[in-house]
């Protein structure tokens, strides 16, 4: 059979709605300056789409150090990989601050997120290890999770007893391999808005030999005194052997890095295939992200606005009813019940008869008959738009209940 013909024929999970959504449901424009009211298809829209928690990505002080670093060094600078041609002083000066921040030895710079993290499990271990994951890991990790050669476990989300019994089960192979083992989880889970149990994690150490990596994209610049994250909010950032962040969320950019022990760090700088063999972070990145990270330390005015809108809206949507599962972050999801059609016509009704856009997230992301409506508060929102925002999810919550979004179809869109 010719390939190209049998993946026309497979549609993917997602892919099976591509006709129908195409550019509203999925891969929508949002357009104008980052904040929170932008333009969606030609009328102005409240917008709780964007992981800026900080409010940073649209800041004049960033947005000139962007602009002065690009002109200084334009994008192309430096060419290469690290290893090659592609290393500069402020590339490892921003790895030393980055390793200091997250009270660790040492970082290493990467050019990109989901590709870092996934190449460094992939560098990490080899066919005798053993990695034991959360259930609910991103995507970036169960890929990386997919390249290892050797044996995993997968434990129930935040399940201590299970992540408990999956040890058991993986000490017993790796002993008889001679290999070692993995732990892997989130400070914050992405779409219920969970922190992960770290503490609890890391008191299984007593009982089994295992390494503990932690992505914390949605914790880094929310959680801790000074956004340091989750393992600094749960005191237990000394057990956290592999340390992973991404500058797409909290510091509204791009890139990530690794923080650990220095001879970890050492190994990865020299085996991950993903910094080997491409190109260097561009310097309107590296300086950017130098400038962003010193507004973490010196403004903390920004995570404060962020708790506050957190706040108001998650409280205000308890006050009203409405099920926002157990998050313990900023991240809000908003948990209804109906199927993908009826998902589909709520969203239309928010967006254009409300001008409230927000993340719509239906099966297979999530469970049949559940949809999901994920708010991500920022620094620059306000009381005002939470107040909006509120009021209009209580209508729609009353159309949905009245079976007034029930549809055979997707809902149309011009």
């Amino acid at each position: 059979m010719d390939l190209f013909k049998k993946i026309a024929k497979k549609k993917s999970p997602l892919g099976q709605f591509a006709d129908e959504a195409h550019h509203y449901y999925t891969f929508p424009k949002l357009e104008g300056e980052l904040a929170p009211r932008m333009m969606f298809r030609g009328k102005e829209v409240l917008n709780w789409s964007l992981n800026n928690y900080l409010g940073l990505g649209n800041h004049p002080e960033v947005r000139k150090a962007d602009a002065d670093a690009a002109a200084a060094w334009g994008c192309a600078y430096p060419m290469g990989a690290r290893m090659m041609s592609g290393n500069t002083d402020y590339h490892e000066e921003l790895e030393r601050q980055l390793a200091e921040f997250e009270q660790k030895e040492d970082a290493i710079l990467l050019n990109f997120g989901y590709q870092g993290i996934l190449s460094a499990i992939d560098a990490l271990v080899d066919r005798r290890d053993v990695i034991v994951y959360d259930a609910e890991s991103h995507a970036c990790i169960i890929d990386g999770v997919r390249l290892h050669q050797g044996k995993r476990f997968v434990y129930g989300h935040n399940d201590i007893p299970n992540l408990e019994k999956q040890l058991i089960r993986a000490t017993k192979l790796a002993e008889e391999q001679g290999g070692a083992i993995l732990v892997i989880t989130e400070g914050v889970f992405g779409m219920s808005g969970n922190q992960g149990a770290l503490k609890e994690v890391v008191a299984l150490k007593s009982k089994f030999n295992f390494r503990l990596m932690v992505d914390d994209a949605h914790g880094f610049g929310t959680l801790g005194p000074n956004g340091e994250g989750a393992g600094v909010a749960q005191g237990i950032q000394d057990e956290i052997d592999v340390y992973f962040s991404t500058f797409a969320k909290s510091m509204a950019s791009i890139g990530a890095f690794v923080a650990g022990d220095k001879m970890m760090i050492d190994y990865l700088r020299y085996s991950m295939r993903s910094q080997i063999f491409a190109k260097s972070l561009p310097m309107p990145f590296v300086i950017g992200a130098l400038k962003r990270l010193d507004m973490l330390r010196s403004q903390p005015s920004h995570k404060e606005n962020l708790w506050k809108i957190t706040v108001a809206l998650q409280g205000g949507l308890k006050a009203e009813g409405f099920n926002i599962g157990s998050t313990t972050s900023c991240v809000t999801p908003v948990i209804l019940k109906g199927d993908v059609p009826e998902a589909t016509h709520l969203t239309h009704d928010l967006r254009e008869n409300y001008n409230i856009f927000c993340s719509i997230v239906v099966y297979p992301v999530v469970p049949k008959g559940v949809i999901m409506l994920r708010l991500i508060p920022t620094a620059a929102h306000s009381l005002e738009d939470v107040k909006e925002t509120i009021k209009a999810f209580q209508d729609v919550k009353g159309k949905l209940a009245a079976g007034e979004y029930k549809a055979e179809k997707l809902a149309a869109f011009n």
